[in-house]
């Protein structure tokens, strides 16, 4: 298996909706996507996947060597392998990878956020951060296309959390800030055992409307110039931002169940962004 087979296999694997996009996009692009996704899936299942966070810390740890050895020396794991022409050819920086890794290991010393600033730090790092590398993958031709990915991909992450809200709670996770929680008369008890209520609906309601505040911010963001090159995050926008309506719908059903958008609506939404934007 190549290393390019191997990224092909660990994206195809994650089902994620981000990989639809890939489709879209001319055959380096679209290799060089999937080497990236893959290495985000590799540093992410070492949370997910560790049950022993000292484990999961020498991991990451490792995972930090191997982007240094990527970047000065030879890399030793098939998804860096597959990157090694990937950052030469679209310039990526070694500090995002890093930053990356940093907001993995966010998750093996945290399971609670004080505050939404220390959650937009752990945002940054493991979605803004990824946003901004694919943004130069895409091509960009303004500078302004970098504070849009920024805020896509926080939009992308703050959806993802509501998503997630009753897995992540069922794994002792919680990710709305905590002083949120307490505004909002909501304990933690409430979302560790799925219970609804008129305080946690209005407190996921409220945790839509910042999601969508930040689409609405990226999206005024790109230039005109740059809608082309950038519009596989575009259609993961109107995929994630048609979820978020769907949630809104009833908040209260995130605590028990996933709600996810069938494939074919999906691959629908995605088309309609590619002939609009075309």
């Amino acid at each position: 298996m190549t290393p390019q087979q191997y990224c092909q296999q660990k994206t195809k694997q994650s089902g994620s909706s981000f990989t639809l996009s890939f489709l879209f996009l001319p055959k380096h692009k679209r290799e060089a996507m999937t080497a990236l996704y893959a290495f985000c899936r590799e540093v992410d299942d070492v949370v997910d996947e560790c049950s022993d966070y000292q484990i999961a810390q020498t991991k990451l740890q490792w995972w930090k060597q191997e982007i240094h050895r990527l970047f000065h020396e030879v890399p030793q794991h098939p998804v860096t392998r597959a990157l090694k022409p990937v950052v030469e050819q679209f310039a990526l920086q070694e500090a995002h990878f890093i930053e990356i890794i940093d907001g993995m290991q966010m998750d093996t010393q945290y399971n609670r956020y004080a505050d939404f600033e220390q959650l937009a730090l752990y945002c940054y790092r493991v979605a803004s951060v990824v946003g901004l590398l694919s943004a130069q993958i895409f091509g960009y031709s303004d500078k302004a296309t970098l504070a849009y990915a920024h805020d896509l991909g926080l939009a992308f992450q703050l959806t993802n959390i509501i998503r997630d809200i009753g897995e992540d709670a069922r794994r002792g996770r919680i990710y709305i800030p905590i002083d949120e929680l307490e505004k909002a008369g909501v304990t933690e008890q409430a979302l560790l055992h799925s219970q609804p209520s008129a305080q946690t609906q209005a407190l996921l309601l409220k945790q839509i409307e910042r999601a969508e505040m930040f689409y609405d911010k990226a999206l005024s963001q790109l230039p005109a110039a740059d809608i082309k090159t950038q519009l596989p995050g575009l259609m993961m926008a109107a995929i994630y931002r048609a979820l978020l309506q769907e949630i809104k719908q009833d908040p209260n059903l995130v605590l028990s169940h996933k709600v996810i958008l069938p494939p074919f609506r999906k691959l629908k939404l995605a088309l309609g962004v590619w002939l609009k934007r075309r």
